[in-house]
């Protein structure tokens, strides 16, 4: 395709390939709707709105409206526990035909591999895969991840086509104490985009962060703290994946004035969520129940995001845009019709109709390798009169509390107590098979018998496990390392359910919808245990990351991330590892 044929069909001189007549196109130049208008694409490129042109498809549109595709601002396809292509094929239903992906999931695990192997399996799906360079691998020095990348490591990224610039600073303690490895990747990136990752950050702490060159975040989960954010310059990506949702509490700070710094993001979302509720569309539908105009909602939803990063011919309709496109039958229901990709339909009458040109198998090596276990790893010895500190999990949210009360000690071993909910929870180092194992006690999982673990463990992905009991512990963990990755569940000393996860122990290699039929008959088993969380796996799979407030645990032990240092389970009597 030449410039000389764009402009000739722009001008109408040679025919278009595909002309949508008569839809209601949503201008986010005017912020209004263009009722009754044609659309003519050239090959991938839109080249005219407006009448009198034709082309080789036709399609009418009455009645309909149009919008260009939705933009997820901030994602981790990893934890969909899915390859690219069958992530892809989800959300593109759904109208999402771009994502800005983070793969410091992967990255943790297999370095360069990891993102080498999403750069790839992204060149025949039907989205743009975008990327940031991951700028947290390992995210802390407080835990034990399967790589190091330093500044040298990911210099060569940003010569990458769809490498827009350097993902979350999620170690923000370490820009604030001018930590000289991180100060290198903010140097590095400096012509480039810097994403933020700053929880709770406020006064003088967050001028500091934002003056280092970081200007978007996308972990507020209070109006007050987004509010500050945006006025000191940053933009917000407003958040609803699976463990984490801000929508609701955030939608009050949308109005037509900010709305063009507002953008829309997952971060991490489940199958179960993806098929049934939605991604960028259900944010938009549920803006607009909330009084949101439609306008402002899809604008957001695509629109700030395709300016922030640079994307000059994504997120509105104009000629010499990319025909990325969504056809809907109702506007504030998102109803979708039709998804267009790149002048083509990928999705018809909300159907998914792309074939994959292509399929190149991608090795990868396996990466769960842990110690010789027995019981006795996770025992811990105390005083009968002494004091702990114990997580106590929010749910829907991925920051934590912390309770301080007296154990249950059982011959000198702190052992889970069942009737306070106060279980063990633990993290097992599995990419070098060290004895680092980290031990300490939860509340809010609610199981009255059994285990569960999981090899996704947030960011360093090391085997984190929850339960009742040592036996059923060390039964799941086992079978983690059995199926190199996954989830699994341990009662009785049997395992009842196992979802594998051999690409990397964080995604499968079967399809979304086998995929979530096995997590969903996993989640059933959970709550017949006990637990009251939707989904304890995403809930325990980001107990181990310690960047997020207020206690999380690590394979080297407990950590106090608003103090930003490990803290000792026991609170006064020093406690021994049996």
């Amino acid at each position: 395709m030449s410039l000389s044929d764009i402009i000739d069909a722009a001008r109408g001189n040679i025919k278009s390939t595909l002309i949508i007549k008569n839809g209601n196109l949503l201008n986010f130049f005017t912020g209004k709707i263009d009722k009754e208008t044609d659309l003519a694409i050239y090959k991938d490129k839109i080249v005219g709105v407006g009448k009198g042109y034709s082309g080789d498809v036709e399609i009418d549109a009455s009645g309909k409206y149009i919008t260009t595709g939705f933009i997820d601002s901030h994602v981790h396809i990893e934890s969909s526990l899915v390859n690219v292509y069958e992530y892809a094929k989800a959300v593109v239903q759904h109208g999402t035909t771009s994502v800005i992906a983070d793969p410091h999931e992967i990255a943790n695990v297999l370095g360069l591999e990891g993102i080498r192997f999403i750069l790839f399996s992204a060149k025949y799906a039907p989205i743009n895969v975008f990327m940031m360079a991951p700028s947290c691998v390992p995210a802390t020095n407080f835990e034990t991840s399967g790589s190091t990348l330093r500044a040298f490591d990911i210099h060569p990224l940003f010569s990458e086509k769809w490498v827009l610039g350097l993902a979350e600073m999620m170690n923000f303690p370490g820009v604030l104490a001018k930590d000289p490895i991180v100060l290198d990747k903010i140097s590095l990136a400096k012509d480039k985009i810097i994403d933020g990752h700053a929880p709770g950050l406020c006064g003088k702490e967050l001028n500091g962060y934002i003056a280092a060159g970081i200007y978007s975040d996308h972990e507020a989960t209070t109006l007050k703290e987004a509010a500050e954010k945006m006025g000191k310059g940053m933009y917000i990506m407003i958040r609803e994946g699976t463990a984490t949702k801000n929508l609701d509490a955030l939608i009050p700070l949308i109005n037509e004035f900010n709305h063009g710094r507002i953008m829309f993001c997952t971060d991490d979302r489940h199958p179960h969520e993806l098929i049934n509720e939605g991604h960028i569309d259900y944010m938009i539908k549920r803006s607009i129940e909330k009084g949101i105009s439609p306008i402002i909602a899809y604008k957001i939803a695509s629109f700030t995001a395709a300016r922030y990063f640079g994307l000059r011919e994504l997120g509105a309709i104009s000629p010499g845009y990319t025909a990325d496109l969504v056809i809907l039958n109702d506007l504030e229901k998102v109803d979708i019709e039709s998804v267009i990709k790149n002048g083509k339909k990928v999705v018809d009458n909300n159907e998914f109709i792309y074939k994959i040109p292509i399929s190149i198998p991608y090795q990868l090596r396996g990466t769960v390798n842990i110690k010789w276990l027995t019981e006795s790893d996770f025992m811990l010895h105390a005083a009968v009169d002494s004091k702990a500190r114990i997580i106590k999990i929010i749910p829907d949210q991925i920051i934590t509390k912390e309770i301080i009360d007296s154990p249950k000690i059982k011959n000198g071993v702190i052992v889970p107590d069942i009737e306070r909910d106060y279980l063990i929870v633990t993290v097992v180092e599995r990419h070098r098979a060290s004895d680092n194992i980290g031990i300490g006690l939860i509340h809010g999982f609610g199981f009255k018998e059994g285990a569960i673990a999981s090899s996704v463990a947030h960011d360093s992905h090391n085997i984190i496990a929850v339960g009742t009991n040592f036996t059923d512990i060390l039964r799941a963990i086992i079978r983690i390392r059995g199926r190199q990755g996954g989830f699994s569940i341990a009662k009785n000393n049997k395992i009842i359910g196992n979802l594998p996860l051999p690409i990397a122990g964080l995604m499968t290699n079967i399809s979304i919808e086998e995929t979530d039929r096995e997590l969903q008959k996993l989640l059933k088993i959970t709550k017949e245990m006990g637990c009251p969380l939707k989904d304890p796996f995403m809930q325990l799979g980001f107990m181990a990351l310690p960047v997020i407030p207020k206690l999380k645990i690590t394979d080297k032990g407990l950590f106090d991330v608003e103090n930003f240092n490990f803290t000792p389970l026991i609170i006064g009597p020093e406690n021994e590892k049996k």
